[in-house]
């Protein structure tokens, strides 16, 4: 599996003793041509693997890794299967009505040139601007029509011009032959990046991996929260930070926040800085998705927190990566997708006048764990070497793993997840929503099996505070 093998040579480290880890499975899970399956159990496995280094720092000891294809496959799509219980008794999918509606608005549409463009619509005041931008009004046929008036690269510029999110459909081959995509072609798909010195630290005591380990998690949507979910069912205290009035998508908020505590800070004024400010002081781990400096000019870049707090790891998530001209633009799952060349090819029948989007947001997902692995392995290094570390993941480099993997081949032959392995991946959680339903953690490790403390919370509920006061586990 390339994807593995790509993985751990990130860590840097000796080969596996090919005793302590195995994934089973193959694809296809998933109506794709593309192994989608295969390359989030290699997320999940390498997530394994920086846990048991940090076991061993604690206790000297490894232990033995599983993780399915198809348990993974079911973790990308870990959103549609959120249930809550209802008075009748029975479990009803959550759903988010705006961000379902805005959702099927994310077409991907015909230019006057005979290219295709995906003009992303995620939350409500994007989706105005982009209607606005078009002249068009909220519905397929308005907008296909729209589009049809564009020239696909003049709108793709004229979405980024307006900090807007979407852009041209790209084959691989075109994509690489961009100046952005040749900047990441060069990069692994995670970097770890030393910026700063401090004294090695101790991984915490505590009879969880990450017992002890305190993680700031100022994201949203997808990606960044699965990062902090996935810290915080090894053990890790993690606060979500986010503000009164920033939008959210409340389904992915349900289904991403099991494990973790919730506050709210305003870091745009004095008061809140200087609460986020002591909050970092005594955090471990920074996680933060916005566009790349926006935080620098609130005094929240990597480089200002190392100096804040020696030793910090900075987790870094977007969608285009740190360099290259598109660095700046701001983008989705989707918008990954169509500019990277997996829209041209997913379904397995090449028809590149037909772009088609994947079945599930592998690379939100995907680039979620890869961020919690960064994390961790920077984590175990400041335990060894010392030093402060800024651990960046895209959601662009995930797709070009994705597509290095490799393709299905004789076409594709899916068999979809049933109903009876969801139920057998599924716990049930008692939260502010009531009873819910949702996926358990996926990954089994023989002595640290990962489970969430807490059940996911309300927006705001807790106190901008670490949790000195509350029993975790060690």
């Amino acid at each position: 599996m390339p994807a593995i093998d790509e993985l751990i040579k990130v860590r840097g480290r000796q080969k596996l003793d090919s005793s302590e880890l195995h994934i089973s499975g193959t694809d296809p899970v998933f109506n794709s041509a593309f192994k989608i399956g295969e390359v989030a159990a290699a997320a999940h496995a390498s997530v394994g693997v920086a846990v048991n280094d940090i076991w061993e720092l604690k206790t000297g000891r490894r232990q033995k890794i599983q993780i399915s294809v198809r348990s993974a496959a079911a973790s990308l799509n870990s959103n549609k299967f959120i249930e809550t219980r209802h008075a009748s008794g029975e479990f009803l999918k959550l759903v988010d009505r705006d961000h379902e509606f805005n959702r099927q608005l994310n077409g991907i549409y015909r230019t006057k040139d005979g290219r295709w463009v995906l003009p992303h619509f995620g939350l409500n005041h994007l989706r105005d601007r982009m209607l606005g931008l078009l002249e068009a009004r909220p519905d397929q046929l308005s907008i296909s029509k729209a589009v049809s008036k564009w020239d696909a690269i003049e709108l793709e510029n004229a979405i980024a011009e307006m900090k807007l999110c979407g852009g041209m459909v790209r084959t691989n081959s075109e994509w690489l032959e961009e100046p952005h995509g040749t900047v990441l072609s060069k990069k692994p798909v995670i970097e770890i990046i030393k910026i700063g010195d401090s004294d090695p630290e101790p991984i915490p005591s505590g009879n969880r991996p990450l017992s002890g380990v305190r993680v700031l998690d100022l994201t949203r949507i997808l990606a960044g929260p699965i990062a902090a979910r996935t810290l915080a069912e090894h053990g890790a205290d993690v606060l979500m930070v986010t503000a009164k009035n920033l939008p959210q998508v409340h389904a992915y908020v349900a289904d991403t926040s099991h494990g973790k505590r919730s506050c709210f800070v305003e870091i745009k004024n004095n008061e809140g800085a200087r609460q986020l400010k002591d909050l970092v002081i005594g955090a471990d781990i920074f996680s933060q998705g916005y566009r790349p400096d926006a935080l620098s000019k609130l005094g929240f870049g990597p480089e200002e927190l190392s100096e804040i707090r020696p030793g910090i790891i900075y987790l870094s998530i977007n969608c285009y990566g740190f360099d290259g001209p598109f660095s700046n633009r701001g983008g989705w799952e989707q918008v990954a997708q169509i500019m990277t060349g997996l829209t041209t090819e997913g379904t397995g029948l090449n028809q590149i006048n037909a772009p088609s989007l994947l079945p599930v947001a592998a690379n939100d997902y995907i680039t979620g764990y890869l961020g919690a692995y960064g994390a961790l392995l920077a984590l175990a290094r400041r335990a060894k070497e010392g030093g402060s570390y800024h651990v960046r993941v895209s959601l662009c480099q995930t797709a070009m793993m994705i597509y290095r993997n490799g393709k299905i081949q004789n076409g594709i032959a899916p068999e979809e997840l049933s109903s009876k392995e969801i139920e057998e991946l599924s716990i049930l959680s008692k939260t502010h929503l009531g009873e819910v339903k949702h996926l358990a953690p996926i990954l089994c490790l023989s002595e640290t099996p990962p489970f969430w403390e807490l059940s996911t919370p309300k927006l705001g509920e807790n106190r901008c505070e670490w949790a000195s006061s509350l029993t975790l586990s060690g």
